[in-house]
């Protein structure tokens, strides 16, 4: 097993920037966010943070439209296609 972490952030000086995304989002699930180690927060608490930032940098785009319907005639049928940025 590598001892290789992927959780770096490519840009060291983003560091602040993303510290102030992970309070936002905390503040916006109701978790209390300290700076500093958090080892009082539950797994749950820690993934709805988490949940909540990939939730603002990946968002889901849903896209609707009505079409004719090919088996019977003047019926039109409503598709819906679903998007998102994988990240």
């Amino acid at each position: 097993m590598s001892n290789r972490s992927s959780n770096k952030l490519n840009v060291p000086e983003a560091r602040a920037a993303m510290d102030k995304f992970k309070m936002e989002a905390a503040s916006e699930v109701g978790v209390d966010l300290k700076e500093g180690y958090n080892g009082h927060l539950t797994s749950r608490e820690a993934g709805s943070v988490g949940g909540q930032m990939v939730k603002k940098i990946c968002p889901v785009r849903t896209m609707k439209y009505q079409r004719a319907d090919r088996t019977a005639a003047k019926h039109m049928i409503e598709l819906s296609y679903i998007a998102s940025i994988t990240c």
